[in-house]
């Protein structure tokens, strides 16, 4: 019989319709990669060199305001603009483009240089959470605009420029790829029974109770079937709500708590600021009926083995699968032993 903790196995993401690589029996081979010396940082509360901190001046000359909580601004240096002319271009159906118009925001999660998102009150996760709804729902007032993708990449390996606690909204006129992937899974889903994709999952999941990190009220987190980075996880609302702007109250304040608790565990694995990328999945705007869809959070983070030793998507996995050696299992185990006190409030005692 095939057993997930010594076969080789691929697992099917249900999301994409792609599958992933799992090869537990390698986690046991003497060799565990390559270590490099940790840099223990050290950031002041407030930087003046900082663009992000209140008050000062960004690259474009703009004095930020003395905010207190949560603050949003167009990026300096967009990755789309909102002018750019409707344009395609074909030569022989081999060379194809098209123009892509959008708006790229930044959220400047606190106005303290030195904390991150675990580190930061629930209330203060809060304010951000309310932020990026009513940036979903001004952004979405624009007709041209299809989809809003609201993320996050925590750390230097994960491309993020500044240290200081901050996320990205990009509004764009197209729905983009991997969100296209999703769409068509959970449309097929629901249309065969009349549920949610993600309602079905979660059911089973709590169910099985193999995978599950944080069960509350209003929300689970868990690592996928099918994950494939090594401690990827996903929050999935209970309710079935196609976007952020349905949230109550509530459950705010429990998306709040989920991802502080969820962050914080992260930092506990290997006493580090865990690093990753992290975004919404939600439905599409001005692009008609999207019942289908149902409101998640992916968090991909690269480490592996230690905070020193990262996983890395090379060879076989960027030629032909994704492909993992610890299982989601063990993941989720390791994940759910971790404290929910930061492991720098332990340390101060």
């Amino acid at each position: 019989m095939l057993n997930f903790s010594d076969h080789p196995h691929t697992r099917l993401n249900i999301l994409t319709g792609e599958k992933v690589l799992v090869s537990p029996h390698r986690s046991k081979r003497p060799w565990q990669g390559q270590v490099e010396d940790l840099v223990l940082e050290q950031r002041p509360a407030y930087d003046p060199e900082c663009y992000l901190c209140p008050g000062n001046k960004r690259a474009d000359g703009t004095i930020n305001p003395d905010y207190t909580d949560s603050f949003v601004f167009v990026n300096d240096f967009s990755a789309l603009l909102q002018d750019t002319p409707n344009e395609q271009y074909n030569d022989s159906d081999l060379l194809q483009a098209e123009s892509e118009r959008g708006i790229c925001k930044v959220i400047a999660f606190s106005p303290r240089h030195d904390l991150t998102l675990p580190e930061m009150d629930q209330k203060a996760i809060e304010a951000v959470v309310d932020l990026w709804q009513q940036e979903f729902t001004d952004l979405a007032k624009n007709d041209w605009i299809k989809y809003i993708q609201i993320f996050e990449n925590k750390g230097a390996i994960m491309g993020c420029s500044n240290p200081h606690p901050h996320g990205q909204i990009w509004a764009q006129g197209n729905v983009p790829v991997e969100v296209e992937k999703e769409d068509a899974q959970q449309k097929n889903y629901f249309a065969k029974h009349s549920k949610s994709l993600l309602s079905a999952y979660v059911d089973l999941e709590l169910q099985k109770q193999e995978r599950i990190i944080i069960d509350n009220a209003h929300f689970v987190a868990l690592v996928p079937f099918w994950a494939a980075w090594p401690y990827e996880t996903m929050i999935v609302s209970k309710r079935h709500v196609i976007d952020i702007t349905e949230f109550t109250t509530v459950e705010k304040a429990d998306l709040a708590k989920t991802l502080q608790e969820l962050t914080i565990r992260y930092d506990n694995i290997f006493n580090t600021s865990f690093p990753y990328s992290a975004g919404m999945h939600q439905a599409s705007v001005n692009n008609g009926d999207q019942s289908h869809w149902h409101w998640h959070m992916h968090f991909y983070p690269p480490l592996l083995r230690s905070a020193t030793v990262k996983k890395f998507m090379v060879g076989y996995e960027m030629m032909a699968n994704p492909q993992r050696d610890i299982t989601p299992e063990f993941a989720a185990d390791l994940l759910k032993k971790q404290s929910t006190i930061h492991y720098k409030t332990r340390q101060d005692g």
